[in-house]
């Protein structure tokens, strides 16, 4: 029985400091004993066997060389993060464990094998991170030509999630928030690529007509674009502003998830459409069947005669 479900903190008070053969060991099954463990508030429960099966520092505390400390309950008590501890006796029981996912937690685990001596699971962890610095975390490509891009899009099953920025782009010049927006936006790109990138095909597009402009597919077809340039209409000249619409980025990469296993679209919604619309008029029985074709385009504050130049500029 794992103590993982227990993960309240205890409030143990340390007896005397005893040896482990002190500690009621039976005088037959010795190896099949379970043993209380106390992992910096973590609660364990383990075998003798599993504790001293491999040359480890566990086998030196619980095969008698080395004195540990028990509380007055008799939870031996371990003055370490308890976080990993049940990948521990894992790997001591069956000789293999799933690593974390993530490369921190591979780290910390790598810490406690180097303190508790387990070669084999210190070796598990090395590798691993090496093979995470070999690996590429995702790969996106630059489009450089429209064809290009309709091959990407096209022969993708996954949803496609586009960034199009070019500043040169620009027939007036930027307000002065326009470049931090920008770069704003550029690293919102990079922050879902590497969150999604097993699920969403990222490009890029330096080549397009816009300044900043995000485009959303979804089975191979276009499903929305959000576009970030606006015209300040300013006191003596027009200038560009570059807006930074996180939510509604984010938004539209989650609804191009929704396109990512179901076919589109769905058939039983367009059902629910057409029959709602009998009784209108036949145009707009046109507009809901041919609903899949369209494409959302949101500008954001487009013509706005917003100016967010400070004053004295």
């Amino acid at each position: 029985m794992s103590g993982e479900s227990c993960l309240h903190q205890l409030q143990p008070q340390t007896g005397p400091i005893v040896s482990v053969s002190s500690v009621a060991c039976p005088k037959t099954s010795t190896s099949n004993k379970y043993v209380q463990l106390n992992v910096g508030g973590n609660l364990y429960y383990s075998t003798l066997q599993v504790l001293t099966r491999q040359d480890t520092l566990l086998r030196s505390m619980f095969s008698g060389k080395k004195e540990v400390l028990t509380d007055k309950e008799g939870w031996i008590l371990i003055d370490r993060c308890g976080k990993h501890f049940g990948l521990i006796l894992s790997y001591l029981r069956d000789g293999f464990v799933i690593l974390p996912k993530s490369r921190q937690g591979i780290m910390e685990l790598l810490a406690e094998a180097k303190y508790y001596l387990i070669q084999g699971l210190i070796d598990l962890c090395q590798e691993a991170l090496q093979d995470n610095e070999e690996r590429a975390l995702c790969v996106i490509p630059f489009i450089t030509s429209p064809k290009e891009e309709e091959r990407l899009i096209q022969g993708c099953v996954r949803p496609v999630v586009k960034l199009l920025y070019n500043r040169g782009n620009n027939k007036y010049s930027y307000t002065s928030n326009s470049d931090d927006n920008l770069l704003k936006n550029i690293e919102l790109f990079e922050k879902l690529s590497l969150s999604y990138s097993g699920r969403v095909l990222f490009i890029k597009d330096v080549i397009g007509d816009e300044i900043c402009c995000w485009s959303f597919y979804g089975q191979k077809r276009k499903l929305a674009e959000v576009c970030c340039t606006s015209i300040v209409y300013a006191t003596e000249k027009k200038q560009i502003k570059v807006e930074f619409p996180e939510a509604r980025i984010y938004e539209e990469t989650l609804n191009a998830l929704l396109y990512e296993t179901l076919p589109v679209p769905d058939n039983s919604l367009l059902e629910a459409t057409r029959r709602r619309n009998n009784c209108s008029s036949h145009s707009e029985e046109e507009e809901a069947v041919e609903l899949r074709e369209r494409v959302r385009r949101i500008h954001i504050k487009r013509y706005s005669t917003y100016d967010d130049r400070p004053l004295g500029h």
